[in-house]
């Protein structure tokens, strides 16, 4: 199957039951049992799985050409299944410019684990060599990252971690497998806050994993069954429902985020636009080696280089909504340093480039002479 055709079949069943198209929503947390330790069918508690959830992960491996997808309560508790793979003593490498969510977990909630972390610009692929030792157990790769956009070669770094024997695991949140197939560039676990694309409707929390070896699915299954990040039937029924138009989506936000950049470029106020689409962006020839397409993410600063004016803008917006998020039908906008990326420290953010003034937009799906008209107003 084509992509088109996976987002809607791939590896989907019309329920056996009632031959409904859609998966039903089976709100249940247990299944009966015709004798003790034989259940009726492949079901027996809803945390280890569930008829709905099953559906969306062979939707998420269908889609990623992975052999196994786990569905999780967030994209951080997709992360955070991850790392329970390893232990005191081990090294994990990971991009200097993460969303911050994952940093906080990585530099606080596991700070005291034993397990220790280097953050690195792996656009510099010797600096990433330099950080790898005897206890080095896996690489976390953001690409395109989160808020700037920088690019690492998925299939360059995978050649290092497959000769060193290392796991490579890529956020593909803001790419999509629609734009990106991290498993097909060789790395062996993609995760997805699957909130934000995949759900694309902003109503959901969700997360998901999607490895290439059946072993290590299991592996990770066995951690998720046993510590219960599970998602939910009826939250796993309106992403497998996202899934559904994600390549229509996604190309959508890719058009207009082109000509929202195009606007964006050209205007006096603005310094520097962030998107792997400009022919002048850093990494371009790594976005069109990887990726089919740019994306609807964009992040810019200004020309004075003040908080101000950042704020002034963003409180000025009428169609693009100021909230956290991405990837929902609607246009977005966000201050990272004040808002998704203010767990980490001044200093850090800082030192990765991320300024005050700094503004993220995730370019949503309405026409875009409004979304233009509205950036136009906002910045006069």
């Amino acid at each position: 199957m084509k992509f088109n055709t996976k987002v809607i079949h791939g590896g989907q069943h019309h329920d056996p039951s009632t031959g409904a198209v859609m998966p039903p929503v089976y709100q249940t947390s247990t299944f009966v049992q015709t004798s003790p330790g034989k259940p009726l069918a492949d079901y027996e508690y809803s945390r280890a799985s569930n008829p709905t959830r099953t559906a969306l992960e062979d939707a998420l491996a269908s889609i990623e050409n992975g052999t196994r997808g786990l569905a999780f309560s967030s994209g951080l508790a997709a992360t955070d299944c991850v790392l329970r793979s390893f232990k005191a003593g081990d090294e994990i490498i990971a991009m200097d410019d993460l969303y911050g969510g994952t940093y906080r977990m990585f530099s606080r909630v596991y700070k005291d684990s034993g397990i220790k972390f280097h953050f690195v610009d792996m656009t510099n692929i010797e600096k990433l060599k330099s950080l790898i030792n005897e206890n080095t157990k896996l690489i976390w790769v953001e690409t395109p990252t989160n808020p700037l956009m920088k690019l690492a070669d998925i299939q360059e770094i995978a050649k290092i971690t497959q000769e060193k024997k290392i796991l490579l695991a890529v956020d593909n949140t803001f790419a999509t497998p629609y734009l990106q197939k991290p498993l097909d560039l060789g790395a062996d676990i993609v995760m997805h806050s699957a909130t934000k694309y995949l759900g694309g409707h902003s109503d959901v929390i969700a997360g998901a994993l999607i490895v290439k070896d059946a072993a290590l699915g299991d592996q990770l299954h066995f951690q998720q069954f046993a510590t219960g990040a599970t998602l939910g039937p009826m939250d796993s029924f309106l992403v497998l429902r996202g899934i559904k138009t994600l390549a229509l989506r996604v190309q959508r936000h890719c058009e207009n985020g082109e000509k929202v950049v195009e606007y964006l470029s050209k205007h006096p106020k603005i310094k520097t636009v962030y998107y792997p689409g400009l022919k002048n962006h850093p990494f371009h020839e790594i976005a069109k080696k990887q990726m089919k397409a740019f994306g609807g993410m964009v992040s810019f600063d200004f020309k004075s280089g003040k908080k101000e004016d950042s704020i002034s803008f963003l409180e000025k917006l009428k169609v693009f909504t100021l909230a956290e998020s991405l990837g929902g039908v609607e246009s977005l906008a966000n201050h990272p340093a004040l808002m998704t990326h203010a767990s980490i420290p001044a200093d850090k953010r800082a030192e990765v480039g991320i300024t005050d003034d700094l503004v993220r937009l995730s370019v949503g799906i309405e026409d875009a002479e409004d979304l233009i008209a509205d950036l136009e107003q906002a910045l006069a």
